[in-house]
């Protein structure tokens, strides 16, 4: 960046356009990588540079931290074996086609080109998240996404490392060794990410300052990234760990006045960072192609090569996987809308291209890398093709592919918890009413309160169009009461979770519901 003028030109536009993709539902990622290419193009526009220390250091902890709290850790249990298969295998298999034909199709040598291939490997977290997060794919597959993006980063950063020492010190690929750096990079990751749940845990049951609460959340990322970073494991898998872990028990650490305050902070840190980051994918790649040498004019060829390939992988792996793991659950005939939705899903992103950037700019020899230019550019325009092709496309693909959740089942769902919520208030309220310890005047009035809630939720059950009215505090008791009886609420809403007759999602939108109005009744 030149100055800090350009940086707020920058968050400018990003938060522009990003607001307009919302309201257009137009995938945001896609849009402001076009709206970043779109502005690069215009006269006097400032060449932008972008920093690997800037992604890896600023951008990516708090990114991650955040998809990672999405997780459900009840689903992510049920998937993690082919999440596992996709993290190791599909990584490795990925990496081996795109070296292969990078090295066939473009002007890059076998070194650089299994560097290329370890780079553009992984799927990007950041990305998935951010295209996945309006589409009502099933709670699986949607888990199953976004799981392989979080934890390929041990198997893509063990591969990148042997293949940059490969092309940058021409030694020869020790795999014993990089068998033994992945365990350290994934097991320490995952060692210093628990580590670092577990003190925050602590500190946050201890403290009910908002500020402090909020400080603490924004610091969680960065520490987990750092402390894992200097212990030379995986920086990324740590704050993957502790994102899934404080994620899950969010709500048992704070009280609701604080996750409200938590989710809308938060809410906006993600906004803006997501904003720039893709867009700035959108504005360096013209001057990366300026820097490219006159026998790599080819690159747009050599690109769609290597998306066609990971695509291409992509499919054929996880289509018998999807046929083994169909077959297990009892369905004989095979479904290829799954894998077609899972391959379509894979999308590149912010960690490529923090990678790439982080490739040396000459050998151990002092001699020039003069093929990491195009490697950069590639990588790019790679993560430019899925962002805007896949971006562009994959809620239409979801949509005729059928797996997609109707609105009509979400409602239901939610319709009926909301019935067994209000159940559990009335039976607590009735056995409130035999102590004869509270006036008959806000019994009535709690009474009404959960009947009108329950009545409510009846209709939407049988009409999806049903609505829910809110009750209002009146007096002091009626205030400590009704908090008693959210907290019943809140522990039947759990049950219901844990016996699996509700989703993540329907639970943490009624879990909001629970604090908005315990954060009224609060405020009253």
């Amino acid at each position: 960046m030149r100055s800090v003028g350009t940086v707020l030109a920058l968050v400018v536009l990003a938060t522009v356009v990003a607001t307009f993709a919302r309201r257009w539902r137009i995938p945001a990622p896609s849009l402001l990588v076009v709206a970043g290419l779109a502005v690069s193009l215009l006269p006097g526009t400032p060449e932008i540079e972008i920093s690997p220390e800037i992604i890896g250091l600023v951008v990516l902890p708090p990114l991650l931290y955040a998809s990672a709290e999405e997780l459900s850790w009840r689903e992510l249990r049920m998937v993690w074996r082919p999440v596992g298969v996709l993290a190791v295998g599909l990584v490795l298999a990925s990496a081996a086609a795109v070296g292969l034909v990078a090295s066939l199709v473009t002007p890059l040598s076998w070194q650089m080109a299994l560097v290329l291939g370890a780079v553009l490997a992984s799927t990007d977290p950041v990305a998935v998240t951010a295209l996945g997060r309006r589409l009502a794919l099933p709670p699986k597959v949607q888990v199953l996404v976004q799981a392989e993006s979080l934890f390929n980063d041990a198997t893509s950063l063990v591969l990148f490392r042997v293949a940059v020492g490969v092309a940058v010190a021409s030694a020869a690929a020790d795999w014993g060794a990089a068998g033994g750096e992945f365990l350290l990079l994934a097991g320490g990751g995952t060692l210093i990410g628990a580590a670092v749940a577990g003190v925050v845990a602590l500190i946050r049951r201890r403290t009910e300052d908002p500020v402090l609460e909020t400080v603490i959340a924004l610091v969680t990322p960065y520490a987990a990234y750092v402390l894992a970073e200097a212990a030379h494991t995986s920086g990324v898998t740590s704050v993957v760990v502790a994102g899934v872990v404080l994620g899950g028990r969010g709500d048992r650490l704070t009280n609701a006045r604080i996750r409200l305050q938590l989710h809308a902070v938060y809410g906006t840190v993600v906004f803006l960072l997501e904003s720039v980051v893709f867009s700035l994918i959108g504005l360096a790649l013209p001057a990366q192609v300026r820097a490219l040498s006159d026998g790599d004019q080819e690159w747009p060829l050599y690109a769609l090569a290597v998306a066609a390939t990971l695509i291409a992988v992509r499919l054929l792996w996880l289509a018998p996987l999807s046929a083994v793991v169909q077959r297990k659950g009892g369905i004989q005939r095979m479904n290829w809308r799954v894998p077609v939705v899972l391959t379509w899903a894979g999308t590149r992103g912010v960690v490529p291209l923090a990678a790439a950037l982080s490739i040396p700019v000459a050998t151990k020899s002092g001699a020039a890398l003069s093929e990491r230019p195009l490697v950069l550019v590639l990588t790019t325009s790679v993560v430019v093709v899925t962002l805007v092709v896949q971006g562009f496309t994959l809620a239409p693909v979801v949509r005729r592919s059928g797996i997609a959740l109707e609105p009509d089942h979400t409602e239901r769902e939610e319709a009926a918890a909301r019935c067994s919520l209000a159940g559990a208030g009335i039976k607590r309220l009735e056995e409130l009413s035999e102590l004869e310890a509270v006036p008959d005047v806000v019994l009535d009035r709690l009474r009404r309160g959960l009947n009108a809630r329950l009545d409510a939720a009846r209709d939407r059950l049988a009409d999806s169009n049903g609505t829910h009215a809110p009750t209002e505090s009146a007096d002091l008791v009626y205030r400590h009461l009704r908090r008693d009886l959210i907290a019943v609420e809140a522990a039947e809403l759990q049950r219901l979770y844990d016996d699996h007759a509700i989703s993540d999602t329907t639970r943490r939108r009624l879990q909001r519901s629970l604090d908005l109005e315990e954060a009224r009744l609060a405020d009253a």
